[in-house]
């Protein structure tokens, strides 16, 4: 029994079509929202035959892999996030690579020698790996219309993982996954006026739309933070708002925090696109943060504690 285990964001569920379009496999698909990472231990130790994980830290899934690894069950391992120490053994196949211009899906493209590039390309934007996917694109030679229709499609998979649990989502990412698989290349979406493509952009439209009318609790020359309310449409557009952002002003750093029921907040770091470092280790001094040196978050930050946030934020990129 084969086991996907995979972030339900762009770079997640991109990177496991390509890889089962060029190895199709019957298998349990594991995957939730985008911030719903600490995935490998809903996996059965003792019904895998096999696990393939994409774009979940290590660091985060630890607990539960030395299990599997211990019951001799081979694991592919792909991602870009912070992964502490990797186990040493036999039966771990891992390419892990957190350089800030790597995304999930481009590793997978390189060990597939870019069967299936286009799909890469719309993961890596949808990642707001802009230029790193524009250079991608041009190294294939691609129009500036399917380029540009990439960039959209990436980003609107990537609007469709955040939420604070499924029902915020238009598409279940493992449905999602399933849609897409029928698909070779993306091109076909772009062509169909009734694809999810377009399903996918009248809705990040509507809910962008919305979002300019952010509360600014911070704003200075190095950086800025916003606030939504707590509304499904503002935790959709939590991090596609705060990349949305860090293009508007690649010099400066965002935070986006959306209000949670429970009066704690939920955060979305952005480090400046020219200087795409720190994020991950602002938000690890906080309980439930994490992520990658260009792009990191905070699950349930107290609301006592916003005030020093928003400090160590500040004085992080000053």
């Amino acid at each position: 029994m084969h086991y996907d285990v995979f972030n339900g964001d762009a770079d997640g569920i991109l990177a496991l079509l390509q890889l089962r379009l060029a190895e199709p496999k019957q298998s349990i698909l594991i995957t939730g929202v985008k911030r719903d990472i600490s995935l490998l231990k809903q996996v059965e130790t003792d019904k895998a035959s096999s696990v393939t994980v994409l774009d979940v830290s290590m660091e985060k899934n630890i607990d539960a892999l030395p299990a599997l690894l211990d019951k001799q069950v081979p694991v592919f391992y792909v991602d870009h996030h912070r992964a502490g120490e990797i186990p040493e053994s036999p039966h771990l196949t891992s390419m892990i690579n957190t350089s800030p211009e790597v995304c999930t899906s481009l590793l997978v493209n390189d060990h597939l020698r870019g069967k299936y590039h286009l799909w890469a390309i719309a993961a890596a934007f949808g990642d707001n790996l802009k230029a790193t996917a524009k250079r991608h694109a041009e190294m294939l030679g691609l129009s500036a219309t399917l380029t540009e229709q990439l960039e959209q499609l990436g980003v609107y998979i990537n609007y469709n993982g955040y939420g604070r649990s499924t029902e915020d989502l238009h598409f279940h990412p493992a449905e999602l996954f399933k849609q897409l698989l029928a698909f070779e290349s993306p091109e076909p979406l772009f062509s169909d006026n009734d694809s999810l493509f377009y399903q996918l952009q009248d809705a990040y439209n509507e809910d962008m739309s919305k979002a300019s009318s952010a509360d600014v609790l911070f704003d200075a020359p190095h950086c800025k933070v916003v606030c939504l309310e707590d509304a499904p449409w503002s935790r959709r557009v939590s991090g596609v708002f705060g990349n949305d952002l860090a293009n508007q002003s690649p010099d400066k750093a965002h935070a986006v925090f959306t209000k949670n029921v429970d009066d704690s907040y939920t955060i979305s770091v952005r480090a400046p696109l020219n200087n795409k470092q720190g994020a991950d280790e602002i938000c690890i001094q906080f309980p439930t943060g994490g992520g990658r040196a260009g792009a990191a978050g905070v699950n349930a930050l107290p609301a006592s504690q916003l005030e020093q946030f928003i400090q160590v934020f500040s004085d992080y990129y000053k």
